[in-house]
């Protein structure tokens, strides 16, 4: 089984199984056995879980002897955004034509904000280019994608403007100095390795941490290909391929899953619970 993130897979089944479908509080003993079924030792799983809840992911709360968790708002956001672009129908093709270039400049007390917008230009696609100057192909709605870190972002931090190539000046050398054209085709191909056969689970037992373990590796993918045009790309080029793979095994695996995971809440609920 290929060894994923903690944090990561929480957040996939958090986005999956919970987001917009569960009111209320999901136990810590749920979260472990699903963690535990995708390779997650309970130890690691129950600390990360204490380090997304003092970072502002998670709510911690009491329900009866247990501890459970609850999403904050803005992790909601966060996962909704994400599973937008998890379920596109085309999820590795460019959103418009040209490019967005993008500058930021924050004061040295917000490293943690910086982090943060960093992190949300890469989901985005944009890559460093030079001198503070980020890139991404197409038509990036930069307004939306910023949204969660209004409050936090100074007046003016932020500078974005569309481009097109000039004939004179190809943006192509560009393009292969922010991106790592190779590593990207290698991550489509480990995603094919992974989930290219029919019944494929990575050594998971169950459809629940299978699921779980699918669309982690499915957003640790959509993270790395920025869809940059088709021309950049090189021959047999396999995002076709992994798309129709990702659809396959989650046509495959979320009818039981989705069982597994209500049958594991429905065993968490106390019998006042299940009579109130």
């Amino acid at each position: 089984m290929r060894a994923r993130q903690p944090k990561q897979l929480l957040l996939s089944l958090l986005g999956e199984f919970v987001l917009d479908r569960v009111d209320e509080p999901v136990r810590a003993s749920v979260l472990l056995d699903v963690l535990e079924g995708a390779a997650v030792a309970p130890p690691a799983t129950r600390a990360t879980l204490d380090r997304m809840a003092r970072r502002g992911l998670l709510e911690r709360v009491k329900v009866g002897r247990e501890i459970a968790f609850c999403l904050l708002e803005d992790t909601r956001e966060v996962l909704r955004e994400a599973a937008e672009r998890v379920h596109a129908t085309r999820p590795f093709d460019p959103q418009g034509t040209g490019w967005t270039l993008v500058t930021f400049s924050l004061p040295e007390g917000q490293r943690s904000d910086r982090y943060r917008l960093r992190a949300t230009l890469a989901w985005e696609g944009f890559a460093p280019l030079r001198d503070g100057l980020w890139l991404a192909p197409g038509e990036v709605d930069l307004v939306a994608a910023l949204e969660p870190l209004r409050d936090v972002l100074p007046a003016n931090a932020v500078t974005a403007f569309r481009a097109e190539d000039l004939p004179a000046y190809p943006v192509s050398q560009s393009v292969r100095e922010a991106w790592d054209i190779a590593a990207i085709r290698a991550e489509h191909e480990r995603f094919l390795e992974t989930w290219s056969e029919p019944g494929a689970r990575d050594g998971a037992g169950a459809a629940l941490p299978a699921l779980v373990c699918l669309v982690t590796d499915w957003i640790v993918l959509l993270r790395t290909d920025p869809r940059l045009p088709a021309e950049f790309m090189g021959p047999a080029w396999p995002a076709e391929r992994t798309v129709r793979a990702y659809r396959a095994r989650r046509a495959e695996l979320a009818p039981a899953a989705q069982r597994e995971f209500e049958a594991m809440i429905g065993r968490s609920l106390s019998p006042s619970e299940l009579t109130g």
